[in-house]
């Protein structure tokens, strides 16, 4: 790489790392708004209910109970929530109960974060509810008397009205687990194939520069991937064991293992992008060929893209993959640096041609053979 093209590509980096940011932050805003909205009016009512009803002057638990259980997050299940509001619950009722007879300081604090964390662990294995009995035990054991109203007891209502709040808000939202997998995975797929159409365009305009920018997008697009993932993988073992949403089970048991071959292909992109920099300042005219191959890989990618966000099945992802597999023969190519791209795109295209629903058999056997 000439020193040149390497300052550029360094003083475009930030804007492409940047916009991938901002592009990935739009999206978590638009799949949490709603959710975030619900949890902030479930907060609201909370307070409210503790103060004018319960007349309790600072019904500061009440609120925090309802946030902390309810989060920012479409993916909530009865368990998760109620697990949260138990701990936040339990963990100020042996908190207030502990400093009104043994008052607060350095031991008082040992003791209660363990008493707090011991039966925590005694009613139920999730490692949510006794995480939050400690936290709100020393929360407890931390704010001053004047902050407590309502008698010994009083925090505790606070936080039990905040936890029914939220328990309420769970039961009574209906909820599709699906949309929130199908959201990420739409995200993920698109920035792939962002990444794609600027690598073609790198790869037809001889542009180093645009190479470089695709490398880095790829690289700042990972965090995308990695979400969809997790949360592909918490909603298919939910299914597993809910019987509310094990109809789903199917559908986000395939989007789980969508999400690992998407990232396998990223990942292949990003050593595909990297390996063809040499050629591209060297002006092999050659790329001007595998930059149609991969600009269809990119729109193969929207495909896939569109059925993944809707539910449906990837038939047309499926068939423009094919047609793109069809023609990655490296031995077309008569410049052997283009012939090792061909190789590594081939195993981009399989990754995506199974991600769309063909099986691994297939999917190798529609490559030429070599």
């Amino acid at each position: 790489m000439s020193a040149a093209a390497a300052a550029a590509g360094t003083r475009r980096n930030p804007r492409v790392v940047l916009e991938a940011r901002v592009r990935q932050g739009v999206s978590r805003v638009h799949a949490a708004w709603f959710p975030i909205l619900q949890a902030a009016i479930a907060a609201g009512i909370a307070f409210g209910l503790a103060r004018y009803v319960v007349h309790h002057p600072y019904p500061f638990f009440a609120p925090v109970c309802a946030w902390v259980a309810l989060g920012y997050t479409a993916d909530r299940s009865v368990r998760k929530v109620a697990e949260l509001a138990v701990g936040v619950a339990l963990g100020v009722a042996l908190g207030d109960v502990l400093v009104h007879l043994i008052g607060n300081g350095v031991w008082q604090v040992a003791v209660v974060v363990f008493l707090a964390a011991t039966i925590g662990r005694f009613i139920d294995r999730g490692a949510l509810l006794t995480t939050q009995a400690g936290v709100q035990a020393l929360v407890i054991v931390g704010l001053p008397a004047l902050a407590a109203s309502g008698g010994p007891l009083g925090r505790w209502i606070d936080a039990a009205i905040g936890g029914v709040v939220a328990l309420a808000v769970a039961l009574l939202t209906p909820r599709d687990p699906r949309r929130h997998s199908r959201a990420l995975a739409h995200s993920a797929c698109d920035e792939l194939a962002g990444v794609l159409r600027l690598f073609a365009r790198g790869l037809r305009d001889a542009s180093s520069n645009d190479v470089e920018d695709a490398l880095v997008r790829a690289r700042a697009s990972q965090p995308a991937i990695d979400e969809w993932s997790e949360t592909a993988k918490n909603a298919g073992e939910l299914a597993r064991i809910s019987p509310t949403i094990r109809r789903f089970r199917d559908e986000l048991s395939a989007l789980e293992g969508r999400a690992v071959l998407v990232d396998r292909a990223m990942r292949n992109t990003r050593v595909l992008v990297r390996r063809s920099l040499p050629a591209v300042e060297a002006g092999n005219h050659d790329l001007s060929g595998m930059a149609d191959l991969v600009d269809a890989t990119a729109r193969a990618t929207d495909e896939l893209s569109a059925a993944l966000a809707s539910g449906r099945d990837p038939a047309r992802a499926r068939t423009e993959l094919l047609t793109v597999a069809r023609g990655l023969d490296p031995f077309a190519m008569t410049d052997w640096q283009v012939q090792s791209l061909v190789m590594l795109q081939r195993s981009l295209v399989v990754d995506l041609l199974e991600a769309a629903g063909t099986g691994p058999q297939a999917a190798r056997e529609a490559l030429p053979e070599i």
